[in-house]
């Protein structure tokens, strides 16, 4: 695999801030929950990037290859913070960008003091960037780059969130019975809600701080080749929720206003209504956690992922304890047994 991935980087066309003719050799990297190989590559001149290649024979991840290269470009055209976009392969699907080093955001946490206020400084400028991202790059994306569909809409919540949610976790890994009737009564209600939000934003779909890395005390942003028109409130409410990083309520409760100021620097957007438009979106992005996690902890075997089902679900049953989240007593039920499963899954 390192000479052939080697000669065809070499293919490549040179570009500004890296020549892919001098590259020299690659290192393998390993990646969360993907099935995408990462490799660093050194050259003579000791510059370095990234090259991203899906698995071989597999359609749907060159279709990822090729929304990554397409969406970056767009991202990198906006001047959003992600790494710049050195070249692709449609024959491969390799995909060639800058190289931003291993220090993610989740990394800097788990380093920090409590109460370092350098962490407060880091998720404000990641709100500040992140609104303009959503608003500025919503502008003229092009449907036909998004992979795995160009809206999040409804069905997507019921078929990969709600529905994610109730086969992985639920069934799959906690063998629970659920009332399965009142249960899809309320996930369609909470679908109702959440896709009455506006959506012709650019969605990132997963930003949280295993996708942010930090350079130089500057931020950028990672694994965006599902983005895809959506509303304002789901990415910051994956941001503010992130299991891997437990943000506190007084810093969550922080900078909403921090990213509602900076998204009326744009447009204006009625504070109230975004609120409202959050906690149904929150609820979404969490059961799709749920769901996720249990997925790739049981049948993808990436244990990493197990720790964090009990903050997952101890979000879940917050938000469900809001008064705005009081129309969905059969998922709270679940909310609650998943939690006590849980507690005996791991702790017999």
């Amino acid at each position: 695999m390192g000479n052939d991935l080697v000669n065809i980087i070499r293919r490549l066309a040179p570009c500004a801030g890296f020549d892919p003719r001098a590259a020299e050799r690659v290192e393998a990297l390993t990646p969360d929950g993907s099935t995408r190989r990462f490799f660093r590559v050194h050259a003579r001149d000791g510059t370095t990037a990234v090259a991203v290649l899906p698995p071989p024979g597999d359609a749907a991840a060159m279709r990822e290859a090729r929304a990554a290269w397409k969406i970056g470009r767009h991202l990198a055209g906006r001047d959003v913070p992600v790494p710049a976009p050195y070249g692709f392969d449609p024959g491969t699907g390799l995909f060639l960008c800058e190289d931003l080093g291993d220090r993610r955001l989740h990394d800097v946490l788990l380093a920090a003091a409590p109460g370092d206020e350098r962490i407060r400084a880091l998720y404000r400028q990641v709100v500040t960037e992140l609104a303009r991202m959503q608003v500025l790059a919503g502008r003229g994306l092009d449907p036909s780059w998004c992979w795995q569909g160009s809206r999040y809409d409804r069905a997507l919540m019921l078929e990969r969130e709600s529905g994610y949610f109730a086969r992985a976790l639920c069934r799959d890994l906690l063998g629970l019975e659920v009332d399965s009737t009142a249960l899809a009564a309320e996930f369609e209600t909470l679908a109702a809600a959440a896709s009455g939000a506006p959506a012709g934003f650019f969605l990132h779909r997963d930003f949280q701080s295993r996708n942010i890395m930090v350079r130089d005390g500057q931020v950028f942003f990672i694994d965006f080749q599902a983005g895809r028109f959506g509303p304002l409130a789901y990415d910051l409410a994956s941001l503010l929720i992130d299991p891997y990083a437990g943000l506190d309520n007084t810093l969550q409760e922080a900078l909403v206003p921090v990213y509602l100021d900076a998204v009326n620097q744009y447009i204006p957007y009625d504070r109230q209504q975004f609120e409202a438009e959050f906690l149904v979106l929150a609820l979404q992005r969490n059961l799709q956690i749920l769901g996720a996690f249990a997925f790739l902890s049981q049948q993808r075997g990436k244990a990493f992922f197990r720790p964090y089902l009990r903050p997952a679900i101890a979000g879940l049953q917050t938000l469900l304890a809001k008064p705005g989240a009081a129309g969905y007593p059969a998922l709270r039920h679940l909310a609650d047994q998943c939690s006590r499963q849980l507690k005996d899954f791991y702790d017999p």
